[in-house]
């Protein structure tokens, strides 16, 4: 049961007071390149802001209507796609227009009114106004409603919220350094293996000497285009789409269902093992592949290439990694034949496209590496699924009382931080 009792509503502009930033003249290059970090709203990460893309000079500063905010400054985004998104200064910044900056009275937490913001953020967004580019101002900032406990229960309040937030940060920071670890060893072991061999000169570039460069038809038993048929929120068989690719694998949430007879389903089934291919998409997810490996019945959409490799010569594990290599990729993208809004890799080019070859027991120990590194960050991926589902969780419950801090135990949360 909620229990607001020793809670009090407020106009924000009751308890703090509201400014915003500037841009110095672009055309004035003294201005830019200084020592004064200088946020735009854009850098809004809901967060804390330590560095910034830009920094502007003690003469630009003077020169605009930028002003130096101090540190523990409460920031919100009033223009563009960030509008509403909050952060906090670590150290003294200047902002651009599109920036407010909150200063608030003794009696309320900048953190604690941060969280406040994000909690009421659907509110705030109600209250766009303006063409292309909706935006809010800092008139509505100041009629926001926000409803406050006591100092001592804000401190609190924001400090479990911080815990979590540092928690998600911490998922954040090791996927990219999984993902950047992984992206580093495909661009060395695809170039020099795994035995230190002497390289040679291909049509692709440098590859070790014994492994073979062919084309992808070389091993390909089988390939066809997808299903032509117009998917439903329910029906019997799923048809496996391209936002169903995720990072190299097939994701079954969001699904799409098709009725169609026993013929059509085994002519389009998706078996385990097959690669999906993205043949047909915008210039930026063409070419992006999938390994289909789990149970079931599905079959798959026409902007889809069904491919199923010769497992004799070819590890479909294997060259699932391949060609999502970033390299790879590029290569891929550039035999694409590219219109005003689709580009599209037919399935004869996709055949003719060079890859390289390593021997079986190489190609195995690869896929143990990548796998193995890939399980690696899936895990850090649904940690932080899982961490952000609780913090929206605690954001609801403590911003309407339904719990109390003094009732939250997250001593493993703390304890996974000191790690």
């Amino acid at each position: 049961m909620s229990n607001h009792n020793n809670w009090q509503t407020f106009k924000l502009g009751q308890i703090a007071s509201t400014t915003s930033g500037g841009t110095p003249s672009r055309k004035n290059l003294d201005y830019y390149g200084g020592s004064i970090p200088w946020v735009k709203s854009g850098e809004l990460n809901d967060s804390y802001i330590e560095c910034t893309e830009e920094t502007i000079t003690l003469i630009g500063l003077k020169n605009s209507s930028a002003k130096l905010f101090p540190p523990e400054t409460l920031l919100i985004a009033m223009y563009g796609a960030t509008v509403g998104r909050t952060a906090i200064l670590k150290k003294a910044a200047a902002t651009n227009q599109a920036v407010c900056a909150v200063f608030t009275d003794d009696t309320i937490d900048t953190s604690f009114l941060r969280f406040q913001l994000i909690y009421i953020r659907p509110e705030i967004l109600k209250q766009r106004y303006g063409g292309a580019q909706p935006n809010i101002s800092q008139n509505v900032i100041r009629n926001l409603t926000v409803s406050v406990p006591p100092l001592i229960e804000q401190r609190k309040i924001a400090a479990v919220l911080n815990l979590v937030q540092q928690a998600i940060e911490q998922q954040e920071r090791l996927i990219d350094l999984t993902t950047e670890l992984i992206k580093t060893l495909m661009h060395k072991l695809f170039k020099e293996g795994l035995y230190g061999e002497l390289q040679k000169e291909t049509e692709i570039g440098l590859v070790p000497e014994s492994w073979c460069v062919d084309s992808m038809k070389s091993f390909i038993s089988n390939s066809k285009y997808g299903l032509s048929q117009k998917g439903q929120d329910s029906g019997p068989i799923p048809i496996l789409r391209m936002t169903n690719q995720v990072g190299g694998y097939i994701d079954t949430h969001n699904l799409q269902y098709v009725d169609i007879p026993n013929d059509v389903l085994e002519k389009y089934r998706v078996c385990r093992g097959d690669l999906l291919f993205n043949r047909t998409n915008s210039f930026e997810l063409v070419g992006r592949t999938a390994l289909f490996d789990i149970n079931g019945d599905f079959v798959f959409a026409s902007y889809l290439i069904r491919i199923t490799v010769d497992v004799q010569q070819m590890i479909p594990e294997f060259i699932n990694f391949y060609l999502n290599w970033d390299e790879t990729q590029q290569r891929l993208k550039s035999i694409a034949t590219r219109s005003v809004s689709q580009s599209n890799i037919s399935a004869s080019r996709l055949g003719k496209f060079l890859v390289t070859i390593p021997p079986m027991d190489e190609q195995l120990t690869l896929v143990n590496i990548f796998q193995t590194l890939d399980d690696k960050r899936n895990l850090h991926l649904r940690k932080r699924s899982l961490l952000i589902d609780l913090f929206q969780t605690l954001l609801h419950q403590l911003m309407t009382a339904q719990i109390r801090v003094n009732d939250l135990d997250l001593s493993g949360l703390e304890e996974q931080l000191k790690e």
